[in-house]
C-alpha cells in the first residue's frame, strides 16, 4: 500500500472521531460568542492606546472575555509575554516567596522550565536563586501520575503545584481535564492553601472545559498556540484567581502596576479575532493528530497517544528511532510548509533546550504551533513531535512526503 493509500484508509477509519471533534468545536465556539456577546464586543474595542497603555478598553475587555471564556475570576492577556514559558514564569515568581515549595506532579518540566526553576543554569535569578525549593514526583513505570505518591506529597511549605497538562519532550500522556481535576481534589484535600497552576500549552480548547473549570487556582500559555487561532503574532495569557493573576501581572510590569499598564500596539482586532478562530483551529490540529498516529501506527512505529485515544493537547509523538529518520521527517514537513518551503531543517543548539533540537516550522507566524509543525530533541529515542494544522487536509498532504521520507531509511 503506498502512501496515498494508507492516508485513504485512515481518513475512512476516522470518520466518526472527526465527527465528534466537530461536535467539541461547536460547543467551545458557543462558549466563545457567550463571552463575546456578555461584554458587547464591537469595533470600538479594536483601537488601542499608545505609551504606558492606560485605560485601553479594548485590552480591559480582553482580560473579561478571556476570563469568562477559560472560567475563571480574571485573566492577562498580552503582547508582552514573549513566550508562554515566559507568562509561565511570571505566574511562578508572582505567586512564590523565598521558603516556598513548588512541587511537580507529573514528572520532570518542560525543557524550557528548566533554568526558569534553576535545574539547569547558574546565577541567572532562577526561582532557586531566590531560595524556593523544587520537589518532583516521578511517574510511574507505566508513565502514568503517581496517585499514591501525590494524596500525602503535600508539605507545610508546599506552596504552589505544578501541573504541566502537556507531555511536553517526554513520552507520557498528556493529562486530561479529569485527571487535572483529580490532582487538583488530592492536592486541596491536603492544603486547600497550596496553589494549584496548570501549564495550559498545547491544551486549551482541546476539551469543553479548561482546569480553571475544575478547581485550578492558576493557568498560563501562550497566543502564539491553541488560543491565538493561528493569526496572533505574539504573546501569553494568564488567568484564575483574581490575586494571583493580579500578582502575576506586577511580575510582568511592576508592583503597582499590574494589569493596568502594557499598550496593545494595535494588535487588539488581531487578539479578538484569534480568539474567536481558536475553538476550530484546535479542532483541525486534533484531527491532524488522529491522522497522524493512525498512519504511523500502522507502519509499527510507536505513536502517543494511541490513533484512536483521547487527546488531551494537539501534540502527536512519533517515536522513529533514529537521527536519520527524525531530521528526514523534518525536512519533508518544512518542504510541504507554506512558508519556507526551500528550507532544509538543521538539528541546532536553542535557547532553553538541553540538546539539540531540529524543527519544521513554516509557519506564517514564526514558532507558531497552531500551524502546523514538527520538532525533536536529538537524543533517544529520536521522538517528532507534531503540532498544530490549520486544517486537517494540509497535515494529510505534508504526511504522505513524511512516510515516503522516513520509508527512504527502512533496511
Amino acid at each position: 500500500m503506498n502512501s496515498l493509500e494508507q492516508l485513504r484508509e485512515a481518513e475512512q477509519a476516522l470518520l466518526t472521531i472527526f465527527s465528534g471533534i466537530d461536535h467539541k468545536v461547536k460547543q467551545n465556539l458557543q462558549r466563545v460568542l457567550s463571552a463575546f456577546r456578555h461584554h458587547s464586543v464591537g469595533a470600538h474595542h479594536f483601537a488601542g492606546v499608545s505609551g504606558y497603555g492606560h485605560d485601553d478598553l479594548g485590552r480591559e475587555t480582553l482580560d473579561k472575555v478571556f476570563a469568562q471564556i477559560m472560567g475563571s475570576q480574571a485573566a492577562v492577556v498580552r503582547v508582552q509575554f514573549v513566550s508562554g514559558t515566559h507568562a509561565i514564569a511570571c505566574a511562578l515568581f508572582g505567586v512564590l516567596r523565598p521558603g516556598d515549595e513548588i512541587l511537580a506532579v507529573a514528572g520532570a518540566p518542560y525543557d524550557t522550565l528548566e533554568e526558569v526553576i534553576g535545574l539547569r543554569g547558574n546565577n541567572q535569578g532562577s526561582l532557586i536563586d531566590f531560595g524556593i525549593s523544587y520537589r518532583q514526583l516521578n511517574l510511574t513505570g507505566e508513565g502514568t501520575i503517581d496517585w499514591q505518591a501525590l494524596s500525602h506529597a503535600i508539605e507545610d511549605n508546599t506552596r504552589l503545584v505544578l501541573i504541566q497538562r502537556s507531555c511536553g519532550y517526554s513520552w507520557r500522556s498528556s493529562l486530561s481535564i479529569a485527571d487535572i481535576e483529580k490532582i487538583v481534589r488530592l492536592v486541596k484535600q491536603q492544603n486547600p492553601n497550596t496553589v494549584c497552576f496548570v501549564d495550559n500549552c498545547y491544551g486549551e480548547f482541546i476539551d469543553t472545559r479548561e482546569p480553571t473549570h475544575v478547581g485550578a487556582d492558576l493557568i498560563a500559555g501562550s497566543l502564539i498556540k491553541n488560543p491565538g487561532g493561528t493569526i496572533v503574532n505574539a504573546g501569553g495569557y494568564i488567568a484564575g484567581r483574581e490575586d494571583l493573576v493580579e500578582a502575576a501581572a506586577c511580575r510582568l510590569t511592576a508592583p503597582g502596576i499590574g494589569k493596568e499598564g502594557g499598550a496593545t500596539f494595535d494588535q487588539l482586532r488581531l487578539l479578538f479575532q484569534g480568539l474567536f478562530l481558536a475553538p476550530q483551529m484546535v479542532g483541525e490540529a486534533m484531527k491532524g493528530t488522529h491522522l497522524t498516529g493512525y498512519v504511523f501506527d500502522k507502519l509499527g512505529y510507536p505513536v502517543n497517544p494511541k490513533p484512536f485515544a483521547p487527546r488531551g493537547d494537539v501534540i502527536q509523538a512519533i517515536k522513529l528511532g533514529s537521527a536519520e529518520k527524525l531530521i528526514a521527517f523534518c525536512k519533508a514537513i518544512q518542504q510541504n510548509s507554506p512558508i519556507g518551503s526551500y528550507l532544509d531543517p538543521i538539528p541546532d543548539e536553542m535557547p532553553g533546550y538541553e540538546s539539540k533540537v531540529v524543527m519544521a516550522g513554516g509557519t506564517f507566524i514564526e514558532g507558531s504551533t497552531s500551524e502546523f509543525s514538527a520538532d525533536g530533541p536529538l537524543r533517544e529515542p529520536f521522538v517528532a513531535y507534531c503540532q498544530g494544522g490549520t486544517h486537517w487536509t494540509h497535515v494529510a498532504i505534508a504526511l504522505q512526503a513524511a512516510i515516503e521520507a522516513v520509508g527512504k531509511y527502512n533496511s
